[in-house]
Formats: structure tokens, C-alpha cells, sequence
């Protein structure tokens, strides 16, 4: 990873963003979505850049044909859903040390547009989703590991109706620690990994509170000086019942969980770099089963 000084630096802090890919159907983890979109973040998740003001673009194309009821069949047929999104990231890492490490906060404001459809209804929809704000992070240095942790809050901003089959927002507040770490070898060869926690609060207009989510990216890579080549993914799951007038909602709480993997390639052009990654669901319950196509960059300035 090259720094602005020549050394070495990351994509992000690892990584906030938008609430989610997902759109809010009346099904599983209200709307069979997720608080954070998971696989967003894989290359050099754990290494944060030094101290400066960096941006992010994040762009995704998340297209599911099969949502899973909880034995990991097909539920709805006739179910599309596409989804594509645009978030805008601010990174400031500053030069204030705490507990070994440097100080940093970001935001990130996300823009959606949702197409859904069901057996004789659709929806689309666009706009702004819900911004998230990560306002203390920790980063840390040593000669092979990097690590970064976080907490992340994600506000309700997205426009939401109960009453609509595609939304913006998830019309509710989440707080997710969260802990990344990369290890990266003399020979350029990366381990990085992810972790986060999602804790729910309650959409007030549907008095339905979904459950808490634990999820993990990784990646695995080699680099080949500005390349790096890797295969990336997630495994996503929920830890808690979804509920509903605080009365357990389906035989199994409507746990969601799906599993993911794919290959991914990283550039850099000087202080510039550049990620695309796809990523293919398997093991899905509760949720939609789709793939994903990722696209970031990264500018200092």
C-alpha cells in the first residue's frame, strides 16, 4: 500500500457504509435486509490510511431472483429484486494518539435505486438512503498487522412508508462495533478480515424490531507490486429473533444467514486506487439470495 509520503496506506477505515442493499418487503429481518451491506469492504480492510482527509466512492449492482424461506427454499415466486447504489465516504484520520493508535471519524451518504417486483406487484424507487456516521475510530500500525476499531451509527434519513413494497431507508437507528485486521507478508501476501455487530432499534411505524446481525468479511490475497489479485466474501448471521409487537415472529424468529465468495482485483496508480469485486450468496435463509458487483475508489486530498 503507498502513502502520500511513498509508504504504505489503505483503501479506508475500514468501513462504514449505506444501511442497506436490501429493500424493506414485508419478509424475514423486516425486509429480509441488512443494517450494514456486507462485502463492501475486503482488500487491506484492516489498514488504514495515515493521518489526512481521504474520500471513498463506493458503487454496487445487487441483482436476487430467489428469496430462501428458513429451510433454504424458494418462498416467493415470481420474486426480482435489483438494487443499485452509490455511497460518497469522508475519511479525517488526524494525528491525535489514543490507547496507541490515531483518532479518526467519517461519514457516508448513500443514494439508492430499488426495483422490486412480486406476482402482480412492483415498485421502484431512488433517492437518498440512510447516511451513517462513524463518529470515533481507532487505528493501529505494527510492521505486518494492521488493525482499525469503530463504532458505527446508522440514521434513519432514507425516505420510508410501511406501506411500500421498495424503500430507502430501514426507518430505524443501528449501533455496530466493529473490529478489522489485516496481516500483510514481505511477499505480498494479504489476510484481512472484519467484524461487526449490528444491534437493531425498533421502526416505530411497523413496531417491528429486527434482530441483531453479526457478520464477517475476509479476504485473501496476493500482491504483485500495484496488483493484487484475492478471493473475498462474507458470512453473515443473525443472533436474534425478529419481532413484532414484541412477540417472536415466525417458528424460527426469521433468522437470516447467507454465505459469500468471489474473486476480486485491486490496482494502484500512485495515491489513487482502484477495487472491483463480485461476490456470489450461497447457504442463504430467510433473506434474498443474489450476487454482487462492487466497484470502489479511493482518493486522498
Amino acid at each position: 500500500m503507498r502513502n502520500r509520503r511513498g509508504g504504505r496506506s489503505s483503501s479506508a477505515l475500514a468501513a462504514l457504509l449505506f444501511p442497506s442493499l436490501m429493500t424493506a418487503t414485508a419478509f424475514a429481518t423486516e425486509g429480509g435486509g441488512n443494517t450494514y451491506p456486507v462485502g463492501a469492504e475486503n482488500f487491506l480492510a484492516g489498514a488504514a490510511p495515515p493521518p489526512g482527509k481521504y474520500f471513498i466512492n463506493y458503487t454496487v449492482h445487487y441483482r436476487a431472483s430467489t428469496f430462501r424461506d428458513g429451510s433454504g427454499n424458494s418462498a416467493i415466486p415470481g420474486f426480482k429484486l435489483n438494487v443499485t447504489a452509490n455511497a460518497f465516504r469522508f475519511l479525517h484520520i488526524t494525528d491525535v494518539r489514543i490507547l496507541g493508535g490515531n483518532l479518526g471519524w467519517d461519514v457516508v451518504v448513500p443514494v439508492l435505486k430499488v426495483d422490486v417486483s412480486l406476482p402482480g406487484r412492483s415498485q421502484s424507487k431512488e433517492g437518498l438512503g440512510d447516511i451513517v456516521v462513524d463518529p470515533i475510530g481507532i487505528v493501529w500500525h505494527s510492521n505486518n498487522y494492521h488493525s482499525v476499531a469503530l463504532l458505527e451509527v446508522f440514521i434513519p434519513t432514507g425516505r420510508y412508508d410501511k406501506a411500500d413494497l421498495a424503500n430507502l431507508g430501514r426507518n430505524h437507528w443501528s449501533f455496530a462495533p466493529m473490529y478489522a485486521g489485516t496481516y500483510l507478508a514481505g511477499n505480498g501476501f494479504e489476510a484481512s478480515f472484519r467484524a461487526q455487530y449490528d444491534i437493531n432499534t425498533r421502526n416505530n411505524a411497523t413496531d417491528y424490531r429486527s434482530g441483531h446481525e453479526f457478520h464477517v468479511e475476509y479476504n485473501l490475497a496476493q500482491h504483485f507490486g500495484n496488483l493484487a489479485l484475492g478471493l473475498n466474501g462474507y458470512y453473515y448471521k443473525q443472533t436474534t429473533d425478529d419481532r413484532l409487537a414484541g412477540a417472536k415472529v415466525g417458528p424460527d424468529g426469521n433468522r437470516g444467514q447467507a454465505f459469500a465468495w468471489g474473486p476480486g482485483v485491486r490496482y494502484q496508480h500512485k495515491n489513487v486506487s482502484f477495487v472491483g469485486t463480485y461476490q456470489r450468496e450461497t447457504h442463504v435463509r430467510n433473506k434474498p439470495e443474489g450476487n454482487k458487483f462492487w466497484v470502489k475508489a479511493y482518493v486522498p486530498f
